[in-house]
């Protein structure tokens, strides 16, 4: 606040008795001034057919009086705080706390606070009363999200425990398309080293797309073959290394149908090395994603199916035709599928933050966006669900108190009280 500097060779008494005596000298002058005014107000206004105004001079004496009460006011408030030492600041900020606006439990930290010398720690006593609000799982409706989903199957388990996150139709018998190559690439691998020789029949050379374009009579590397049937989905690949193996597809088939109830997958029945339609021939989403779980363990297997883009023996580039691997964030490797029966088929594992989920999805007509909502969904439910687990242990086990270890206090410096609170 602004104070008025005023003369200090004069006594206080002196002063205040001459701004008396010139506030009543411009009282009188103003009266005089106002009375004149309204005469003349009054004479102009007396004239027929006008509204006489003969309290004009009233309104100003008034106003003048009034205004001659707030200096003096002041001037009192001016001398005291010129008198004494010390100034008083006071505010009354929109922001400023009050106790009422406290929540129950910072009142009761800041009722307990100590006396305190010399800058010593403040202990702050946690009355155990106090009641923590529960973290509770948020409640997914798999319905509603099911709704979003254009695929007729769909599951999403733990890649490291095997356990169910989401799933609508899990069990439904579908054809598997080009994903049953899986078993494809995991039997010749077992079978087959890398510089094995394959010869190509004329009825591997004859498979429909999509295929690589082996040429019959031809031999190529059995690791050139195998990282065409994972990363291209080649038909033709399929089909001459069953052949290698077994003599002949059926036959190979028949070890993949074991090969895969080995692995956990009971639902799954295989007539093609290649996963075209055939009659019988069938899986499930849940076989899906059981049989590439284990898969990912064959250190192997997972090298290949990671891989975007790689180089044959021979100079031929070969691409992943797994687009999530670059479309979908913390993708691992997966495997794709399309036939005209199965519609798009997808089975893969992903990671984010330390988490591993699988997606294995059967009948779907927008594969890409289908999958990209069931990672997001996957990884946000499973966080959900250990939060709630760990707090309803916390709740179940309560913490052990030790001699060293005080844990429900909290130990706050001095120095710092009033920037926590």
């Amino acid at each position: 606040m602004r104070h008025e500097q005023t003369d200090p060779k004069l006594p206080k008494i002196k002063h205040i008795k001459l701004t008396v005596k010139k506030y009543l000298t411009f009282l009188r002058t103003t009266i005089t001034i106002g009375a004149e005014k309204g005469d003349f107000f009054i004479t102009q206004l007396s004239k027929p057919g006008t509204i006489v105004m003969r309290k004009s001079a009233t309104f100003l004496i008034l106003f003048f009086t009034l205004a001659l009460v707030f200096p003096f006011t002041a001037q009192s408030i001016n001398n005291s705080a010129a008198d004494s030492d010390s100034t008083i600041l006071t505010t009354e900020h929109k922001f400023t706390p009050t106790k009422n606006s406290l929540s129950s439990v910072r009142q009761q930290i800041i009722s307990s606070y100590k006396p305190v010398v010399n800058y010593t720690p403040v202990i702050l006593n946690r009355s155990t009363k106090t009641k923590r609000r529960p973290v509770f799982a948020a409640k997914f409706s798999d319905n509603s999200f099911h709704k979003k989903l254009s695929a007729r199957s769909a599951i999403i388990i733990d890649a490291r425990t095997g356990k169910e996150i989401y799933s609508h139709n899990p069990d439904m018998p579908r054809q598997p398309a080009s994903t049953i190559k899986v078993l494809t690439g995991l039997i010749a691998m077992d079978y087959l080293k890398n510089n094995s020789l394959i010869p190509v029949s004329s009825w591997a050379a004859s498979m429909p797309r999509s295929k690589i374009y082996l040429k019959k009579g031809k031999s190529y590397y059995a690791n050139d073959l195998i990282n065409a049937v994972l990363l291209s989905s080649a038909n033709d690949a399929s089909v001459a290394l069953a052949e290698n193996i077994a003599s002949s597809e059926s036959g190979f088939a028949k070890m993949m149908t074991r090969k895969a109830n080995e692995l956990g997958a009971s639902k799954t029945i295989c007539k093609t090395a290649s996963g075209l339609t055939a009659k019988g021939q069938q899986t499930t989403a849940r076989d899906l994603a059981t049989i590439f779980r284990k898969a990912m363990q064959h250190k192997e297997f997972a090298g290949r199916i990671k891989l975007i883009k790689t180089k044959t023996s021979y100079g031929k580039t070969l691409r992943s035709h797994n687009k999530a691997m670059w479309q979908i964030s913390g993708s691992m490797g997966g495997k794709t599928g399309y036939t005209w029966a199965a519609k798009q088929t997808y089975v893969g594992k992903f990671s984010r933050n330390g988490e591993e989920i699988l997606v294995a999805i059967l009948g779907s007509r927008n594969m890409w966006n289908d999958i990209a909502r069931l990672v997001d969904f996957g990884f946000s439910k499973k966080q959900r669900l250990q939060m709630a687990s760990r707090e309803k242990n916390n709740t179940a086990t309560p913490l052990k108190k030790t001699p060293l270890v005080q844990s429900d206090l909290i130990v706050l410096n001095d120095s710092k009280k009033s920037a926590k609170l």
